[in-house]
């Protein structure tokens, strides 16, 4: 017997995955990757060592713009933000579906606990994913099942439910005892994983959406420096320190525009189609950000031209800037 387990690297996905394997059952983990995954989190690297130290195989796999739907037309609605998460989690299990078929694993095992997330760990928002997804009778959340209608890894006896947890609600205290029980010492903390749950970043995202920009670059983009909407048609993004300056540099694409201080200071990418008046605003706002008392020279230019024109413009004044930060 084997069964697939929805490995998040959080302490919840990792005791799921030693409750089952106790059982003397062959266990696999799956991390998928959205373009809304935070770098910390999400980071395979990263995920493949946690799972490693926990003796727990996991299989990573990058989700692209198929997850874009859902983020477009969100079945079930959003949270306080952004973060679509039924749907997500509906998503998740259809993907974790096909692997189960080609590893001909039995059920698939998540890290759920009833009660500690309102938008998707009530028992009734347990039954409707499990259901959508397909999987209605084969998800098991071994933290919770004492409290859940029996499975059918249970009903069958692949799986003995007295050894499994009645866990519920938002405290960690049975958690911890657990990973204290397995010598679980290394995972990711319990939040911070999606960036549809950050106001800053969704407020980007929106904005992206309402001018329909939407694609992976510019998802990738939002996730790094200062936002600037300056025409509907256009934005610039500019960098806050070296990092993100290498970062910026790295999204840079045929037509986009690059505006840089001849000084120490910031890289800015400006995307769109972008009229005189705004390379001149563009210039205007990266000359904020290296000095408010003189003019700097400024270049701006369409990538990939290498000479690069050069001017001297005054820092935009802060009450306008303020105006286009998104």
């Amino acid at each position: 017997m084997k069964a697939l387990v929805l490995f998040s690297g959080g302490l919840d996905s990792i005791l799921a995955a030693k409750l089952i394997q106790r059982q003397g059952i062959e266990v696999e983990g799956v991390h998928y990757v959205t373009p809304f995954t935070s770098k910390q989190r999400g980071h395979p690297e990263e995920v493949g060592r946690i799972a490693e130290r926990n003796g727990i195989p996991c299989h990573i796999q990058q989700i692209g713009e198929e997850y874009f739907s859902i983020i477009t037309h969100p079945a079930y609605g959003v949270g306080k933000h952004a973060n679509p998460c039924i749907d997500c989690r509906i998503f998740m299990l259809r993907k974790a579906q096909e692997r189960m078929r080609a590893q001909g694993a039995g059920f698939l095992v998540t890290g759920e606990v009833v009660g500690q997330r309102p938008m998707t760990q009530q028992k009734h928002c347990l039954n409707r994913i499990d259901k959508h997804s397909g999987l209605k009778g084969l998800v098991l959340r071994p933290l919770s099942a004492e409290l859940l209608k029996e499975t059918l890894p249970e009903i069958r006896g692949w799986v003995r439910r007295e050894e499994l947890c009645a866990v519920s609600g938002r405290g960690r205290k049975r958690q911890f005892a657990l990973a204290e029980e397995f010598g679980v010492t290394e995972y990711f903390p319990p939040a911070g994983g999606c960036l549809l749950t950050s106001a800053g970043f969704c407020s980007r995202l929106k904005d992206l959406l309402a001018h329909g920009n939407l694609n992976l670059r510019n998802v990738e983009v939002l996730k790094t420096g200062r936002h600037f909407r300056l025409t509907p048609q256009y934005k610039l993004v500019v960098a806050r320190d070296e990092r993100e300056n290498r970062y910026l540099a790295g999204y840079a694409r045929y037509g986009d525009t690059v505006v840089t201080a001849r000084e120490a200071g910031p890289y800015a990418l400006g995307i769109g189609e972008a009229n005189r008046d705004a390379v001149r605003l563009s210039r205007r706002i990266v000359a904020r950000y290296v000095s408010r008392q003189r003019t700097v020279p400024v270049a701006a230019g369409i990538y990939p031209q290498k000479d690069l024109q050069v001017c001297r413009v005054s820092a935009l004044e802060e009450d306008r800037l303020k105006k286009y930060l998104i």
